[in-house]
């Protein structure tokens, strides 16, 4: 069933986030997002599934008990949680404040974005977005959040806008550039397992079912396929690949 609406939210952000921000030099505030609460139909299945569990096996009806109790609809904890998006990173927030802060400019974000389907209908998409630090220290973000086609495509974009010129400086410097296991150059695109081409052997490009191919000109099959979720920051990763296949990197070394 479909979840309740949840806009993107529209209060003060408290102090404690405002000051890490600043701590951060992350800029203006921009939008906040908040958990998605159930719908009023889901609600009512889970408080009858918990009644009938109850009445009839006192195990079940527990689990059901505490599945409903985690629910932002009833949970202030969760209720509290929020995703505050600023113009240079976000802040991750719960009921106890602040939680992790995150640059744009040194961030690294892995997305994982799985429709399901029961019996060849489809019933919803999960969203997963592990973040990583300088540091090391890492963040998941799930569908938890309202919106995540939103935030979750700010998220990348944000990253791509603040780390593309540098990555494109670096590249003109004769450096190798890395996304997981592809590396790229000015000249050309390797993988461990294929080795390397030129920018120009490249033919096309394809994202389909959450897997990325490269076609390479001559061959029938894809020269290489990498799965979306093991890409890091792969909306970066296509801006790249496009300005050396088509811009001033295409062919050479």
């Amino acid at each position: 069933m479909a979840r309740a609406a949840a806009p993107v939210a529209q209060e003060q952000i408290p102090d404690a986030v405002a000051s890490l921000a600043a701590a951060h030099e992350l800029g203006q505030h921009r939008e906040t997002f908040l958990p998605q609460r159930m719908g009023t139909g889901r609600m009512a299945g889970l408080i009858l599934f918990t009644v009938l569990g109850l009445a009839c096996f006192i195990l079940p009806g527990l689990v059901f008990v505490r599945i409903l109790m985690q629910t932002p609809n009833l949970s202030g904890k969760q209720a509290a949680k929020r995703i505050h998006l600023f113009e240079h990173g976000l802040i991750v927030a719960d009921h106890t404040g602040p939680a992790a802060a995150f640059r744009w400019d040194s961030m690294t974000a892995l997305q994982q974005i799985t429709e399901r389907y029961a019996n060849g209908v489809y019933v919803g998409t999960s969203y997963l977005y592990t973040l990583f630090r300088p540091d090391g220290s890492t963040l998941k973000l799930t569908n938890f959040y309202a919106d995540p086609d939103r935030w979750g495509t700010a998220i990348q974009h944000e990253i791509t806008q603040a780390q593309l010129p540098g990555v494109i400086a670096s590249l003109e410097q004769g450096a190798t550039v890395r996304f997981g296991d592809i590396a790229m150059t000015k000249g050309g695109i390797a993988t461990a397992k294929r080795g390397a081409v030129q920018w120009n052997e490249i033919q096309k490009i394809e994202v389909k079912n959450g897997t990325v191919f490269l076609a390479k000109a001559g061959k029938l099959l894809s020269w290489s396929n990498t799965p979306v979720a093991k890409i890091p920051n792969f909306f970066l990763f296509l801006t790249i690949v496009d300005h050396l296949r088509n811009g001033s990197g295409y062919g050479r070394n």
